[in-house]
């Protein structure tokens, strides 16, 4: 399965993809949005043996799927679509230097486009309220928020937590 758009190629993750997901979560690292996503071991073992799993999920069936975006050859991002009690949990990822272009926008568009017409209605996503890139995009297209949680997945200096005010997403 392959889902092309005007500039983007979507297909699913391939065991082969770990470079581009290592190199994605270790640009990502420094910046300071990174305080809102949980930290990625970037050790090429362990990156190489999670796209792995990924990759054989996506070929099993639809609860766990995985899919890679790519520009021309390049995979600049990826998105996740896990299964849960009501539809499923999107996650996803990009590359900083292709942020700020439509990207995630466009793929998105076309992953719920072509997962609505396999018969999927119900999907959520979670995002840091001050990600106000990651908001704008699922409102663009749709998302709206139910529900707030106090996240944390970084210490400070002292061993506090650092919290945030998580925002819960929706579209049926």
């Amino acid at each position: 399965m392959q889902i092309t758009t005007d500039r983007l190629l979507l297909r699913p993750i391939e065991a082969a993809d770990w470079p581009a997901v290592r190199d994605i979560w270790a640009a990502l690292a420094p910046l300071p949005m990174a305080q809102y996503d949980k930290p990625h071991n970037t050790d090429p073992a362990d990156v190489q043996a999670r796209v792995a799993r990924w990759a054989k999920y996506t070929v099993k069936g639809t609860e766990h799927m995985f899919f890679a975006v790519c520009r021309d050859s390049t995979m600049i991002g990826y998105f996740a679509f896990n299964q849960r009690e009501s539809g499923h949990e999107i996650g996803y990822s990009f590359h900083p230097a292709h942020h700020g272009r439509g990207y995630a926008k466009e793929a998105l568009a076309a992953l719920l486009t072509h997962l609505r017409e396999r018969g999927f209605t119900r999907f959520s996503a979670g995002t840091a309220l001050n990600n106000t890139p990651s908001v704008r995009l699922l409102t663009s297209l749709g998302f709206q928020l139910v529900g707030t949680e106090q996240v944390s997945f970084y210490k400070d200096a002292q061993g506090n937590n650092i919290v945030f005010e998580g925002g819960i997403f929706e579209r049926t």
